[in-house]
């Protein structure tokens, strides 16, 4: 390993919403090198005893399930030179717990370990429990992010209503993130960063402050809001010692995964980043010094999300990314089957590309919002221009592709990308790493040079947040 066989290193860990990934950074002369890392499919998503089929919920259990496999799978002499710990994660999500009984510390194979206790599931952003109606019916919240479904104010305020017996029985909230560095550092209040803070909704950046008077006036358990701090500070230490990570280590407070992701890569404020996995986002870094509007314009498709040292980000994020494509290609294997005939979804996925490239353009227009989006959520897919002549899967593939992006350059349009100084584009994920006509369709629209390949990693940013500030 690089940086000596002494020199400390940083831990850093991202809980996301399918994966756990854990990576280990060191620091060299030529900057820092991610010395070991590993990831575990969490498997998490479990059904809703409260809100049914429009409940989203993982099991917490499993989440804290995969991040110990992934530590055990690090080697232990590095970890016991680990000085400090960066934690991000699903950003909205909530996860409830008792105070003095939300883990229990028991030894591992790797040292001592910590599980869960009196917690509840992580009721995620993905969360629909909160219809439109439910949410107009809220107060008014004085931030400048719309409220939305998924929100972790929204989901207590349904509890509220809905089941307020299941608030009864905890006294703490947090991200999923926010109740590790809960866990490990003894807080008898969880800590949450400005950056989760306001993906909760009811949070007003400019002062860092919850609504609490908004929010008392409705009878909310305002008990349950964390305390909030700024997005690269100490939370406290560990405890005890770790998977072999010293006892006294010190924990940065939870980041979202978003910021550290964009924090992985991003190295100019003349840099965009688009980012294409399971949802989609095209990223800005707004001017030192900008705040955003004192109220949200829910029409807006942009969102500003708070970044680092009082910087903000803005972002167009898109619900439908890689998971269009991914729908496409299941219901190609569905209406397969119903034909009689089997075929793998990864053999479908390899044949389509290999089509869409051999058909350079297409007229078909696909709108490919079949998830709506947050600014539109009554919108929904559509597809015009059907000629007889471009109903092949290279045709249909090509247009759908196109769609993804031009649905988010009508969200960020390159004429503001050009006022904001934007010079290149950083392209990453995992939709856009395998899907090489995603890629040409990129270039196509897009008048900027596009660099691939930068890796956008959570967990790696929320480790060199934490190298840049020890």
């Amino acid at each position: 390993m690089e940086g000596g066989p002494d020199s400390a290193c940083v831990l850093g860990i991202d809980l996301g919403t399918t994966s756990v990934k854990v990576a280990l950074v060191a620091g060299t002369e030529r900057g820092h090198v991610v010395a070991e890392s590993c990831s575990r499919e969490t498997q998490a998503y479990s059904s809703s005893v409260e809100a049914g089929l429009q409940g989203m919920e993982q099991d917490s259990q499993r989440i804290i399930r995969a991040l110990n496999e992934c530590l055990a799978a690090l080697p232990q002499q590095q970890l016991q030179r680990v000085s400090h710990i960066g934690i991000s994660g699903q950003m909205h999500g909530i996860v409830f717990w008792k105070r003095d009984q939300g883990c229990k510390w028991t030894e591992g194979a790797t040292g001592p370990i910590f599980e869960l206790d009196k917690v509840s599931h992580l009721v995620t952003w993905q969360d629909g429990r909160c219809s439109p109606a439910f949410l107009s019916s809220l107060p008014l919240p004085q931030s400048h992010i719309s409220l939305a479904t998924g929100f972790g104010c929204a989901t207590i305020y349904w509890y509220l209503k809905k089941s307020p017996d299941f608030l009864t029985s905890y006294d703490a909230a947090g991200t999923i993130h926010d109740y590790v560095v809960a866990m490990l550092c003894d807080l008898k209040k969880p800590v949450m960063s400005v950056q989760n803070a306001a993906s909760w909704g009811y949070f007003n950046s400019r002062n860092k402050s919850w609504n609490t008077d908004i929010l008392k006036k409705s009878g909310f358990p305002v008990h349950l809001l964390p305390e909030v701090g700024d997005p690269g500070s100490i939370a406290g230490r560990t405890i005890s010692a770790w998977h072999g990570i010293p006892k006294g280590t010190k924990v940065g407070i939870a980041l979202g995964d978003f910021q550290c992701s964009v924090y992985s890569c991003l190295t100019e404020r003349t840099d965009a980043v688009l980012n294409i996995s399971t949802s989609a986002q095209l990223t800005i870094s707004m001017p030192s010094g900008f705040q955003p509007p004192e109220t949200p314009d829910p029409s807006s498709a942009v969102t500003y999300f708070p970044y680092f040292d009082g910087d903000y980000l803005a972002v167009a994020a898109s619900l439908n990314g890689g998971n269009v494509l991914a729908t496409f290609v299941g219901m190609v294997a569905q209406w397969t089957a119903e034909l009689g005939f089997q075929i793998q979804e990864s053999a479908i996925y390899a044949k389509i590309i290999k089509a869409a490239l051999g058909q350079n353009d297409s007229r078909l227009s696909v709108h490919p919002t079949i998830f709506g989006e947050r600014h539109i959520p009554e919108q929904l897919a559509s597809v015009t221009s059907i000629a007889a002549s471009e109903l092949s899967l290279g045709h249909v593939t090509r247009a759908l592709c196109r769609g993804v992006i031009e649905n988010l350059c009508s969200m960020l349009p390159v004429q503001r990308l050009m006022e904001t100084g934007v010079r290149r584009i950083l392209g990453s994920g995992s939709a856009l790493a395998r899907n090489e006509v995603l890629r040409q369709e990129v270039e196509r629209i897009l008048p900027f040079p596009v660099v691939y390949g930068k890796d956008v990693d959570a967990a790696v940013g929320a480790a060199m947040v934490m190298f840049h500030r020890k």
